[in-house]
């Protein structure tokens, strides 16, 4: 826990002094929320629409940190830190965490913009949506470091996430019901585990605690997270033995 602290605090150093990060790793769901939301006209549309956007700024606020550790390899600033005696999952961990700080607060302020337009909620039901989306990123962010660490080349590791990022938000709900197109295209859907998260979430921020959506997108969010982080911290070990 020492050496996942240590390399927290080395990953969010450069964050806390240069705020602008937070603010444009929110730009493109208040684009959506601004732009694409007033569309959705229909009563407690914007019930519907915010905890998507919750969900997609988890995944592509995360799905995008690997490239910071791409630099880090070249350099042979991570060659560095592997000859130290760091625990070799703490690179993985530290780094993932303050992803995951910066994704709740993004998340949080998200939220709070929101109201403007409609949107309400109560804090205890913010909050466990909030710690659905910190779970996702924790999962996503793994997923994200250990194919960097894997791949090494910006060309490789680009093509890879554009061709499965976009997929995975398309085919999650996040924007429009998947109920309300074709049938192959739904039942495509329901593979795909961000929507059930997506599930989860709204349910839990309209307070609807005895839905089904709340304990399976829990389910999927549970073993997606064990599966990505044992790939993750496996794929950290070896790299660093």
């Amino acid at each position: 826990m020492r050496d996942v602290w240590l390399i927290f605090v080395r990953s969010i150093r450069p964050t806390l002094s240069n705020p602008v990060v937070l603010i444009f790793g929110l730009i493109q769901p208040l684009l959506w929320l601004v732009l694409f939301g007033p569309l959705l006209n229909s009563a407690g549309s914007w019930q519907w629409f915010v905890p998507g956007l919750i969900i997609q700024l988890g995944l592509f606020g995360t799905a995008y940190a690997g490239f910071a550790l791409i630099p880090e390899i070249r350099s042979g600033a991570l060659e560095r830190l592997r000859v130290t005696p760091v625990s070799r999952v703490a690179l993985l961990l530290g780094r993932v965490l303050r992803d995951v700080v910066v994704l709740v607060v993004q998340c949080a302020l998200l939220v709070a913009l929101s109201t403007i337009f409609g949107f309400h909620a109560s804090v205890a039901d913010v909050v466990l949506a909030l710690v659905y989306a910190a779970v996702l990123g924790l999962s996503i962010g793994s997923v994200s470091y250990t194919l960097a660490l894997k791949l090494k080349q910006e060309y490789a590791f680009a093509p890879v996430l554009s061709s499965t990022v976009m997929p995975l938000m398309l085919l999650s709900g996040v924007l429009l019901p998947m109920n309300q197109g074709p049938e192959w295209l739904y039942t495509i859907s329901r593979i795909n585990p961000l929507s059930h998260v997506a599930d989860a979430v709204r349910a839990v921020v309209n307070g609807d605690f005895t839905a089904d959506s709340v304990w399976i997108g829990g389910v999927v969010l549970v073993v997606l997270a064990v599966l990505c982080l044992l790939w993750g911290t496996r794929t950290f070990r070896r790299a660093n033995a």
